[in-house]
């Protein structure tokens, strides 16, 4: 007797599905983990990040996860830090023609060259998280995500560090630049009834991403520490986000 063929069509039915679906989910890449480590020293925020705790700090590589896209494949790497008071974050882009347009709080920056920062200090949950998205100039745009539909860009957070340092020449395409780099200071209070601890306690675990928006339309580029296995150029999916672990300093 051949026993698949024999076995009731009605458990087939409910089996296949399952199959697959278990199938697609195993063949999904694990998300990137990051120690964060404690900044030692005092913290400039100037965008230069010449400061000796950078050095310690541990550095993640962005990759691009979508082939059809026309812009170049620039380089992007990020470090975190944090102490008492702040997370930190910095970003270092190279760029051959840096572009950013937009000076106003809450304007589309997405739009220009820009980095992001998507941060959810309750990894339990996936249904709000903070956004920070920062041109090349230094303007922010931050919000609240919410069921990964409703975004409330309304929230003016406060206490911000925020700095770039352009190597090149904004808004003129007719030269060649090197690049960019951005420095943001969050301070932990802007956390508050969102996360566990503040300052978080070594040892414990945030989600984030960290992304980058790189030219202008038409030839124009998303890159991510995280993949976040969107069909198209998307950067929001909390359940694809990076896992961020505070620890102690480490050695420069």
């Amino acid at each position: 007797m051949n026993f698949f063929w024999d076995f009731p069509s009605r458990f087939l039915k409910v089996l296949v599905p399952v199959f697959f679906v278990s199938s697609s989910l195993m063949a999904q890449p694990a998300v990137p983990g990051l120690e964060v480590r404690r900044a030692v020293g005092k913290m400039v925020v100037d965008g230069r990040l010449d400061e000796v705790a950078w050095r310690s700090a541990q550095a993640v590589t962005f990759e691009f996860p979508w082939d059809g896209q026309t812009g170049a494949k620039q380089k992007t790497t990020a470090r975190l830090l944090w102490d008492d008071h702040y997370l930190y974050i910095s970003y270092e882009c190279e760029d051959n023609d840096i572009t950013a347009h937009f000076e106003k709080r809450d304007d589309p920056t997405y739009r220009d060259d820009a980095v992001e920062a998507f941060i959810n200090p309750r990894p339990s949950q996936t249904d709000l998280y903070l956004g920070f998205e920062m041109n090349a100039r230094a303007t922010m745009y931050d919000y609240v995500y919410f069921q990964s539909k409703y975004l409330l860009k309304r929230l003016n957070l406060e206490g911000m560090l925020l700095a770039t340092h352009i190597r090149g020449t904004l808004n003129a395409s007719g030269d060649q630049d090197q690049g960019w780099s951005l420095e943001l200071a969050i301070p932990f209070t802007e956390f508050e009834g969102l996360a566990q601890n503040l300052p978080p306690k070594v040892g414990e675990s945030w989600a984030m991403n960290l992304n980058r928006w790189d030219g202008t339309e038409p030839k124009r580029r998303l890159s991510q520490w995280s993949n976040s296995l969107l069909p198209t150029p998307n950067p929001h999916n909390a359940k694809r986000f990076g896992v961020v672990t505070f620890v102690g300093a480490g050695k420069p």
